[in-house]
């Protein structure tokens, strides 16, 4: 997993598609979503790492634009 596309694809292997038309909102639902999953144990600690290191830098790229 490396990229946004690549969570996203991974939340959809669960059935979860989110889009607020938020860009930072939708970042940090599938921030929960992710947590949630990990928490649950239907993903496993490597997946969560990368997913959570993807979306904290979508994240701050964000902010700084805003």
């Amino acid at each position: 997993m490396k990229t946004l596309f690549d969570v996203q694809n991974l939340l959809k292997r669960f059935g979860s598609f989110i889009y607020t038309g938020n860009r930072k909102a939708d970042l940090e639902l599938m921030q929960g979503e992710i947590q949630e999953l990990f928490q649950n144990g239907m993903i496993d600690t490597d997946d969560f790492r990368q997913a959570t290191l993807i979306l904290r830098s979508e994240i701050n790229k964000q902010d700084k634009l805003n």
